[in-house]
């Protein structure tokens, strides 16, 4: 027979494990991801959400050529402690769009109908996380809505001239003067192979580079009609550069905690770009890591402490 210490312990033991077991209950359903479509006018918004609608809310922000699966492993990261939405953009990933003659396919356009869905969602307060062309639409959030922006993380996500590198020059050339040629002379811009090249170029080591996302990118990008969706959007790029300006007034005038997490090798965006802010925000704060366009693919390891803390700073 157990005595009476005994079955004590066994008793603090049982409830120590039951509460250990509710906490990882917790802890997998703040961490489990949900996949949902929200619609937008003309435009079936496909997007990842995780966390308590109660904490603070991280809006995430793809680019080129990504969708909201490039931040899987920062939303299940962040769920315990934020409320976490990555949407897929128009013309990306899993996001049911229009034709391009039904939709105006602009960067106006698209952070108007990202506005849209963060109003029909009731999000009226929000931290956001860009990449690429993420970055303008989030932008364009912020200049419209400067009470709303809690904070701001950039993944290789621009807002300087300087930060334009060699990768831009045929793409100017076409902002500069967009005919037929010029056009035709980025065809191979939204290719597969190009999509595979943006996730490797810079990369010291390419086993790091899980094949699933410019796999994914490369099929999307090969529907029928996206292609012309692309390279519209490419020629539209132009508008965020003359706008350029704008943005940076904002972050002069509001000082918006900035955290930018930068691959330094990245062909299209250099660090100059990621330095550049602190001219306007003396604060922010820039991390280099040696590799190229997606960082998060290879230094999630690295990078995700780094935004968690830069969060919990900032957002708790």
């Amino acid at each position: 027979m157990k005595s009476k210490s005994t079955s004590a312990t066994l008793l603090a033991a049982s409830i120590a494990m039951g509460s250990a077991s509710v906490g990882v209950q917790a802890d997998a359903q703040a961490q489990q991801v949900s996949f949902n479509y929200e619609q937008v006018e003309g435009v079936n918004i496909f997007y990842r959400e995780a966390g308590s609608p109660d904490a603070p809310t991280v809006v995430m922000l793809h680019g080129y050529a990504a969708s909201s699966y490039m931040w899987r492993n920062v939303i299940t990261a962040l769920a315990d402690d934020y409320h976490v939405i990555a949407l897929d953009l128009p013309a990306f990933g899993f996001t049911e769009s229009p034709k391009g003659t039904e939709y105006d396919y602009t960067f106006a356009n698209l952070a108007n109908t990202v506005d849209q869905f963060l109003d029909q969602k009731g999000i009226a307060s929000f931290a956001i996380a860009v990449h690429d062309y993420g970055a303008p639409v989030g932008w364009r959030l912020a200049v419209k809505h400067p009470d709303r922006v809690t904070a701001i993380i950039s993944q290789n996500g621009n807002a300087y001239e300087e930060g334009l590198a060699d990768g831009w020059a045929p793409i100017k050339k076409y902002w500069k003067e967009p005919s037929t040629e010029n056009r035709e002379a980025l065809n191979d811009f939204p290719t597969a192979a190009s999509i595979k090249w943006q996730y490797i170029e810079g990369v010291p080591d390419t086993s790091k580079v899980a094949p699933d996302g410019y796999t994914l990118e490369g099929l999307h990008v090969s529907k029928p009609g996206m292609a012309d969706i692309q390279l519209d959007l490419l020629l539209d790029y132009a508008s965020n550069v003359a706008q350029y300006p704008e943005y940076q007034e904002y972050f002069r005038k509001y000082q918006p905690a900035l955290l930018a997490v930068w691959g330094k090798n990245d062909p299209f965006f250099s660090p100059e770009g990621a330095e550049a802010w602190k001219r306007d925000i003396p604060d922010a704060e820039v991390h280099f890591f040696d590799t190229g366009h997606f960082a998060l693919e290879t230094h999630q390891a690295e990078i995700i402490p780094v935004i968690k803390e830069f969060l919990d700073r900032n957002l708790k």
